[in-house]
Formats: C-alpha cells, sequence, structure tokens
C-alpha cells in the first residue's frame, strides 16, 4: 500500500504562484497514474489534473488548462503541481491520489489518497 503526503500549500495573493508536491511511501509511484484533486468549501472534490505512469498523457481541468502543470519524478517517488497566476477560485484543500489506471480522471479510480494540502488565495 502507498501512503502519500502533500506539501506546499500556503496563503497566497492573487497572480502568484505555489508548487505543491506529493512524496510517497510504502510503494514505488512508478506503478500508478496519479492526480491532483481538490475541494473547496461546500464545493464537491474535483480533478485538478492527472498523469499517466510514463507522463505521456496529462489532463487538465477547464479552468486550470494554461496556469497549472502536474509533473512526476518517479526516481524521487513524488508528484507535483505547479499553480501559476493563482485566483480566488483556486482555494481550495488539495490532494494527491494514487490509480491503477494510466487514464484515471474520476475519483472512484483512486484508491490511495493523502490528507490534503491548504492553499488560499486572497488578496
Amino acid at each position: 500500500q502507498v501512503q502519500l503526503e502533500e506539501s506546499g500549500g500556503g496563503l497566497v495573493q492573487p497572480g502568484a504562484s505555489l508548487r505543491l508536491s506529493c512524496a510517497a511511501s510504502g510503494e514505488t509511484l512508478r506503478s500508478y497514474g496519479m492526480g491532483w484533486f481538490r475541494r473547496a468549501p461546500g464545493k464537491e472534490r474535483e480533478v485538478v489534473a492527472a498523469i499517466s505512469r510514463s507522463s505521456t498523457w496529462t489532463y487538465y481541468k477547464d479552468s486550470v488548462k494554461g496556469r497549472f502543470s502536474i509533473s512526476r519524478d518517479n526516481a524521487k517517488n513524488t508528484v507535483y503541481l505547479q499553480m501559476n497566476n493563482l485566483k480566488p477560485d483556486d482555494t481550495a484543500v488539495y490532494y494527491c491520489a494514487a490509480s491503477n489506471s494510466d487514464y484515471a480522471i474520476r475519483r472512484g479510480d483512486y484508491m490511495y489518497w493523502g490528507q490534503g494540502t491548504q492553499v488560499t488565495v486572497s488578496s
């Protein structure tokens, strides 16, 4: 079983950047498709970005295209989410998750979840 731990969240102003990291332990991440989700106050958890095992496929929620970038370093057992030009609507708890599928974009496709890291975008 893989354990996931997110880091890198914080309070930033609109237009700022953050890089979230998701470190895995217990198993190698190269066996899993990975995703970043977020849950804003009063809303359902939604997929933000996803990446296949070999990084040949990525997916982004429409509202983050061109601003967010997902990447992975299988040698470091870590997945990243680079977030640029952050907006107040990006405020949420961000979670990373692991899937047995290479093309997973649904919550139900993911078996392992981190505890989340808070991102707050406010002036």
